[in-house]
């Protein structure tokens, strides 16, 4: 069971004026925590997202789709090591890793216990995690306040519509798996009720296309390629070190602190903005 969500845009009224030097932080009422924060931000038309820890569980990506992984390998390697559909992988490995399958799969499992963010590996995850999805062994869990979110952001500004776009270090392909196959939350106990949202997604960015994410002139060719200014951009990740990439870049960045997530310092929190969800943030 496959559905979709309604991206309708939606006209909204422009919001009151705040300092284009760093997010204000405005006290809300919000649901039943009348003391959180909202951070606001001027002239955003891009909203650009990381995925782990971001919009889904950085838990889910460890205990379920990395052993999913490592589980589906030897069979692949077993009776596809010669297969032209798997040699664009097996290829794209270091020479030692590919001298044998007992070779690469040690590489493979080596890399995924260190989480090593290499395109080679995240291509192969890519590529053992589709079939995963497709017979419903698992599908992506997002935050609660996700799918509302990316609702909202695709409504009509004033002038114009928002651009939602993706920048992971998983491969673009694994990318549009994981939007592709959302758990609707509207019905938990099914594991075949899933929501493709790919097209909410304008744009999707990996290491292969615009670079390391910590490194500042990722975030200069993500802007380039989007046609806008780097300020007009707002970076969304859990990663401190990419936050701060983003911010040297001139976009506009905040770190999103989860639930299981790595835990910040005293410097980060008083030199960066931090939300705990996306309803925190507030647009103009």
């Amino acid at each position: 069971m496959v559905s979709t969500r309604s991206t309708k845009r939606r006209s909204r009224s422009p919001a009151a004026k705040v300092s284009e030097d760093r997010p204000k932080k405005v006290a809300r009422k919000h649901g039943k925590q009348p003391n959180k924060l909202k951070l606001s931000f001027k002239n955003v038309k891009v909203i650009l997202l990381d995925i782990e820890g971001t919009i889904c569980p950085i838990s889910w990506v460890q205990e379920t789709l990395f052993p999913y992984a490592l589980k589906a390998l030897p069979n692949v390697l077993a009776t596809k090591w010669s297969d032209e559909t798997f040699k664009t992988y097996r290829d794209a490995f270091p020479d030692f890793a590919t001298a044998s399958p007992e070779a690469f799969e040690a590489h493979t499992r080596d890399l995924t216990k260190r989480d090593v963010k290499i395109a080679y590996l995240k291509n192969l995850q890519g590529y053992l995690w589709e079939e995963g999805y497709r017979s419903h062994a698992y599908s992506t869990p997002v935050y609660p306040d996700v799918l509302t979110s990316l609702d909202t952001w695709a409504s009509s500004t004033a002038n114009e519509s928002r651009v939602i776009a993706i920048y992971s270090s998983g491969s673009i392909f694994a990318q549009k798996l994981l939007f592709q196959h959302i758990k609707d939350p509207s019905e938990p106990d099914d594991p075949r009720a899933v929501l493709d949202l790919r097209d909410s997604i304008e744009a999707w960015f990996d290491t292969t296309n615009a670079g390391p994410k910590n490194e500042s002139s990722s975030y200069v060719k993500v802007a380039s390629e989007l046609q806008k200014k780097p300020e007009e951009i707002l970076f969304l990740s859990d990663n401190v070190k990419e936050v701060r990439a983003a911010i040297e870049a001139k976009l506009q960045a905040v770190v999103v602190d989860r639930p299981g997530n790595a835990p910040l310092s005293d410097l980060d929190r008083s030199e960066l903005g931090i939300v705990k969800n996306f309803e925190q943030l507030e647009m103009m």
